[in-house]
């Protein structure tokens, strides 16, 4: 017998139903197109389940048919140039004397037009939680001895190192080749051959915990546009110090996040439940109505996947030691087959757009010149592409060339929407360029502006917010103080108030962002308030 579901509308990142034996030639190539299509809207990758009926039935199959299943799934995969990994089986209860099976399969292929599949993953976590030593072990491939030797490699400055804080942000990259194994520094390799090596790879963007550095870990949510976010806890102080408002600006921004409960090894087994009932029982909260899902074996593991890319409302928590490596591997699988949570369709429309960059960060490197790092927005760059970069503090745009690309620390000959990159602008004077401003295309006539409208929401302040008052206003990369020149229908604001607020920049205008869609804005002695309509 061979049976396939009619090809039907369903998310990208959903599994295709699939009952087939040694299908005909005609039938075999109408399924190879249909791989290809679901591998185009999953952006390089597509779950598939063998044993279940068209109608979500898990019938299973024996062991035969699944062996002749799995065999033309394997020459479907080659047609297209693409790998299949064995997620998991399972055994089924079915009306038939003989043991049938359900097994799931990732089929991945690096897209034609990219060198490897991206996804962003932001770090976020109270102080000592021990986000910087979980990416040293998941990046180096060793595990920490529990005085925070993998955490070093990852510190850039002196003062890091010697109190074992992060107060900036730095990136790590951890790749997956075809298979599903991992690429990573263990075998000393280059981040060049790591990319090279990897067809999917996850840059995490490792934040400050510190409260003294909240306004360095909102600009890293802001600025790098993360696809997802990473919350560490600490499983022998629970949901302490800066937690709840890193989990508050994930839920304000909409991020979708996953919990890691790390330090297992330091506590015992119900300090750990402890923390974890505490997490569930926040996450329920009508604040965050989220779904928590605990992930306790390699099954938990894939499923969560699949159900976080499906709805946002899930939230998996991970229970993990980064001395003994206890459930690491558990992490690992998630990663791997976390599908991307924006679908082809979308990448393709900002692609169309004209070429935005944000430009987050500036440097000089010796033989190069001035380099800036930053997200595309939209559009699309190329190598000796000519921009426009603005607006300087006379709200002027200024011409520019861009000399090289690179993605990871590898070269790169295009980049397109939604990737992060870093360009070379050759001997472009760096005092003319500052984190915040845009690089666009010279047909796009930029809008800037120096007073804009935004709707707030007055999370926490110790007395009232009211007009005059000088706000660090966060508007995708752009951050720089604004006075309140006019609070709409009020005269003053206090805890838990909305408003819409008109903002004034203080220093220099700033180039409107097309593609902002939260507006987030912290002050000194207040908490954080969060403006949700657009610009003006």
């Amino acid at each position: 017998t061979e049976a396939m579901d009619s090809t039907k509308s369903e998310p990208p990142q959903g599994s295709p139903e699939l009952k087939l034996v040694n299908p005909s030639q005609y039938r075999f190539e109408h399924l190879v197109t249909q791989m290809k299509w679901r591998l185009q809207e999953g952006r390089g990758e597509a779950v598939y389940q063998i044993g279940v009926e068209d109608n979500g039935l898990l019938v299973g199959l024996a062991e035969e048919e699944m062996r002749a299943s799995l065999k033309t799934l394997h020459r479907m995969a080659e047609k297209v140039g693409a790998d299949i990994t064995v997620l998991r089986e399972r055994e089924v209860d079915y009306d038939s004397d003989m043991p049938r099976k359900i097994t799931e399969v990732l089929v991945r292929k690096v897209p034609d037009n990219q060198q490897f599949l991206d996804l962003r993953v932001a770090v976020l976590g109270n102080v000592d939680s021990g986000k910087s030593t979980l990416l040293g072990v998941l990046t180096q491939g060793e595990l920490d001895n529990g005085r925070g030797r993998a955490r070093l490699n990852l510190f850039r400055h002196l003062h890091e190192i010697q109190s074992g804080r992060t107060s900036s942000i730095s990136f790590e990259i951890l790749g997956f080749n075809s298979k599903g194994e991992v690429v990573n520094y263990s075998d000393s390799r280059t981040a060049e051959e790591i990319c090279e090596s990897s067809s999917k790879m996850i840059t995490f963007i490792d934040l400050a915990g510190h409260h003294k550095y909240l306004h360095t870990t909102i600009f890293g949510l802001t600025s790098y546009c993360p696809d997802c976010a990473l919350l560490l806890v600490s499983a022998n102080t629970g949901i302490a110090g800066t937690t709840r408002e890193h989990l508050g600006l994930a839920l304000a921004l909409k991020v979708p996040f996953f919990i890691v409960v790390s330090k297992i090894d330091l506590c015992a087994k119900t300090t750990v439940e402890r923390t974890v009932r505490q997490l569930e029982r926040v996450l329920k909260q009508p604040g965050c109505h989220k779904v928590p899902m605990l992930v306790t074996s390699e099954d938990d593991a894939v499923t969560a996947a699949q159900q976080f890319a499906q709805s946002p409302n899930v939230t998996p928590i991970f229970t993990l030691s980064s001395v003994s490596g206890e459930s690491l591997d558990l992490l690992k699988v998630f990663l791997n087959i976390l599908p991307p949570l924006t679908n082809s369709k979308e990448q393709e429309e900002l692609m169309q757009q004209l070429t935005e960059f944000q430009v987050d960060e500036i440097y000089t490197v010796p033989e190069v010149g001035t380099v800036v790092g930053g997200t595309l927005s939209s559009g699309i760059c190329r190598e000796g592409d000519q921009l426009v970069v603005g607006p300087t503090d006379d709200g002027c745009f200024l011409e520019l060339r861009v000399c090289s690309i690179q993605r990871n620390r590898s070269a790169c000959r295009v980049l397109r929407a939604g990737q992060a990159a870093t360009l070379a602008l050759g001997d472009f004077d760096r005092a003319l360029l500052r984190k915040g401003m845009v690089m666009v295309s010279p047909e796009m006539n930029p809008t800037i502006c120096s007073v804009f409208e935004a709707e707030i929401v007055l999370l926490f302040h110790a007395t009232t917010f009211r007009r005059g008052f000088q706000v660090t206003v966060h508007v995708g990369n752009v951050r720089q103080t604004a006075v309140v020149e006019k609070i709409h229908a009020k005269d003053k604001l206090r805890t838990g108030e909305k408003a819409v607020v008109r903002f004034r920049f203080l220093k220099h205008p700033e180039g409107v962002l097309s593609a902002t869609c939260s507006l987030p804005a912290f002050w000194r002695g207040a908490k954080l308030g969060v403006a949700r309509k657009g610009q003006s």
